[in-house]
Parts: structure tokens; sequence; C-alpha cells
């Protein structure tokens, strides 16, 4: 069965592109075989440019008419183009051909087509009726699966081209790219490692190693993947990019910032750099610092949200709420929409004394994304400090049904229910206010001074 791999390109490749190339440009001959003329049309398809192919192709057509491999290529761009039925036209026409690349593309126009079963059984078919080239073969029929998301089915002929050759890097790089889809984490850690054994050099497989660890939150063993990245390629930004971040993540923040430095002055992306660098000082509580950063982020890109509410957020830690309001609103005029900026607007009202107003920008934050118990305890805490007790012991209660390990949450609904005069469910409170901490019992006396303590014997 003749074939020609459909992801592969020859050596000579460049050559044969710039000579048509330039032929395109009236400085160099015109003809070119079948061969040639497919191998340019793939080339083109390859890289996203599916009009240049159409053009070659039509160049084919013009000096080789009626050639089934080039009108295989018709099909081929249809289907690029989306326009399957217009692709399985053309391979009807062309007959039960068992040439390799003919078959893998009504294959590819039966998946398209919703009628996978038969391709599946083509696919079947052309791995049973070869003897050798199993892998790179099951990489191809691979590729049609995975552009349709039917991993499982990509998976299934990648591991007939394993067994084939468990040596293939490229079959290897497919199949835990499979796994990793598959959520299947352990077995494309298995296969990164298989390729790394083989080729302890390639800098790729050190890296996506070290995202699956990344996204498994296992950030000790991506930073030992990212560190092999660097150490075969010193000037890799994204997995510089990455091993700061894994810092970050393990609160490493001085590490952090000392990569993101590295990453900055590779790249010169000075203003993304900038910004982790400031939350790196931020979560330091070292503010100025922080700031600083911030304020460099923002003079390189002025809508720069995460800049504006990060220093909105270290004026708040300093306590000067005038000032954190100002960038606050700021951030709000760039994304009004923003439910964490509203809540930074309220502490600084709350700073200031102005609980009317920040009753209302805590509100509208919830209104935003209902799912915040800090915000409803802090709605709560303002209602009950203008005597609303049941409007604050509602909030409260909304907060614990979110979250029953807010601090103080269960002797704030204590005082809330007596607020209410209903004793015994702040009795019940109460006694898990105590079980969490002792001086529970001291404070709420202090709240409610007009207690009686008899009733409160727990």
């Amino acid at each position: 069965m003749g074939r020609k791999l459909q992801y592969q390109l020859d050596d000579d490749s460049s050559e044969l592109i710039k000579r048509y190339e330039q032929f395109q440009a009236g400085k160099g001959p015109g003809y070119f075989d079948v061969e040639e003329l497919e191998t340019i049309v793939d080339y083109f398809l390859r890289k996203g440019k599916t009009k240049e192919g159409s053009k070659a192709l039509d160049l084919g057509l013009k000096l080789h008419p009626g050639n089934a491999s080039l009108q295989s290529k018709r099909a081929k761009i249809y289907l690029a183009l989306g326009e399957t039925q217009k692709a399985m036209r053309i391979l009807e026409s062309l007959g039960e051909s068992t040439e390799y690349e003919l078959q893998l593309l009504k294959a590819e126009a039966l998946v398209k087509s919703g009628r996978t079963k038969e391709a599946e059984f083509i696919c079947q078919t052309i791995i049973d009726n070869e003897k050798e080239d199993i892998d790179n073969i099951s990489i191809d029929i691979a590729f049609v699966f995975i552009a349709d998301m039917n991993i499982e089915k990509a998976l299934y002929f990648l591991k007939i081209g394993d067994a084939s050759n468990p040596k293939n890097i490229d079959l290897l790089f497919e199949l835990a790219f499979c796994y990793e889809q598959l959520l299947e984490s352990e077995k494309a850690i298995e296969t990164y490692n298989r390729i790394i054994n083989i080729d302890s050099f390639l800098s790729e497989a050190w890296f996506n190693l070290g995202q699956v660890y990344f996204v498994m939150l296992d950030y000790k063993k991506a930073l030992n993947a990212y560190d092999f990245v660097l150490a075969i390629n010193e000037n890799d930004s994204l997995a510089c990019l990455q091993k700061a971040h894994a810092h970050f993540q393990i609160e490493e923040f001085a590490q952090a910032i000392e990569t993101y430095l590295d990453y900055g002055k590779m790249t010169g992306d000075n203003w993304q750099t900038h910004l982790f660098i400031g939350e790196s000082y931020e979560k330091l509580e070292r503010y100025d610092e922080a700031i600083e950063y911030y304020k460099l982020s923002l003079a390189e890109k002025e809508e720069n949200y995460d800049a504006l509410t990060g220093i909105s957020i270290c004026l708040l830690e300093k306590e000067l709420f005038v000032e954190s309001m100002i960038y606050t609103k700021k951030a709000l005029e760039i994304n009004d929409s923003a439910p964490d900026a509203w809540v930074y607007l309220a502490e600084a009202l709350v700073g200031e004394d102005n609980l009317e107003d920040a009753l209302i920008a805590y509100i509208k934050s919830i209104t935003l994304e209902p799912n915040q118990p800090d915000t409803l305890m802090a709605i709560a805490n303002i209602c009950m400090d203008r005597g609303e007790w049941k409007t604050g012991l509602d909030y409260y209660l909304a907060a614990y049904d979110l979250d029953n390990t807010l601090e103080f949450i269960d002797l704030f609904i204590a005082v809330a229910f007596f607020k209410n005069d209903d004793i015994p469910a702040s009795r019940i409170y109460l006694s898990k206010a105590i079980a969490q901490n002792l001086d529970a019992y001291r404070l709420f006396f202090e709240v409610c001074s007009d207690a009686n303590q008899e009733d409160f014997q727990l």
C-alpha cells in the first residue's frame, strides 16, 4: 500500500517552497511534479494558509489534470474549510482506493460527518493491513480523532503504535497529551518520563512534565522539572515564568520575585512582570514596595484593573482609606461588575466610618457574586451596628451556610439570636463558639451585657 505520512515533510521541502515562491513572484521556472505539488499544498495547509494551498493545487491540476492524488488534496482543502460534504463527494468519486492518504482523508471526512463507526473501521483496516511503520501510521490516525476531541479513540490507536515502537518520541508526546486531556495525570507523568529516559535533553518533555505537576498542585516537583528546562536552555522564558508562579504558589515569595525579575529581563514584558512582583511583595506585607511595582505596571498599562486594585489593597492595609478609594474607583471605571472592587471600596468606607455607603457597596458586590461568606458577614456586622437585629441574623446565617469555619461566626450568630429574643438558639451557637474558643463566653457577655447568665449555663 503506497503512502506518504500526513504530518511529515521531506528534508528538502524548504528549498521546494522557496522555488515555488520564486515562481509565483515571476522569478523561476513553473514546472513541479505531482509529489512536489502535494508537498507544497501540505506545507501551506499545515501553516493554516488554506488560500495559498488552494492556489498551489490549482497550478497542480493545470499541470497534471485529473490526477487522483491532487484531487484528494482538493478534498483535504475542503475539509480544512469545514466543507465536509464537498470533500466527501470528491473522495467518493475517486473510487475504492487503498492509497494511504486517501483512506485517511475518508476517515477524517466520516468523523466530521458524524459517521464515527465507519471512520473507525477504515482506520482499523489500515492498521490491520500494515506490517511496518505502525507507530507513525497510528499518529496520523490519532490526529483524525484528536481533531474531533474523541480522545479515547485516539488513545486506542496510539497504544497500538506504542506497542509497535515504544521509543517513538512523537507518538509518546501525543500519548501524554491524550492522558492529560482525560485527566489521567499519573499516566501522563509516566509517559513524559519515558520520553526523558529516551532523550533527557528534550526540554519540551521536562516543561510538559512540570505543567502536569503544576495542575496537580505538586509545585515542588513542578519546580524541579522547570529547573531542568532552564538547565537545558537558560533563556526559556515560559519555563522561567512558570517557575516563578510555582514559587508563588508555595509562598516562596522572595524566590518568586527573583524569578519574575529574570523573566522580565528575558522578555521585556514589564507591565505584567511588575504586576506579579507587586503581588509577591503584597504577600510579604511589604506594602510600600508592592505599591511601587504596581505603579510601575500601571504606568506601562493605564487600563490595568489588577494594578489599581493591588494598590488599593495595600493602601487599605496601611489604613490610608481615602487614598485607597481613589484607586478603587478608578478600577471600577474599568470594570464596575467586578465584585472584589466593590468589597475594597466598602472596606475603605468602613474605615472612614461611612457605614451607609459601605453597606451599599457590599450589597452591590453580593448582587454580582452571591457566594461571598466574608462579605455576607461584613453586611451582617453593619446591620447589627445599626440595630437591625433580624436582618443581621439573616446575613450571618447566609454566611454560615456557605462557610461555617469563619472566625467567630458562631459567636456572632449567638449574639444575633439573643438580640432577636431567641435564647435557646443563642445558647446552641454560644456552645459551638466556646468549643472553638474558650474566650467566647466572656466576649458574649461583654456584647450582651443584659443577658442573664443563668439562661446560658452550658
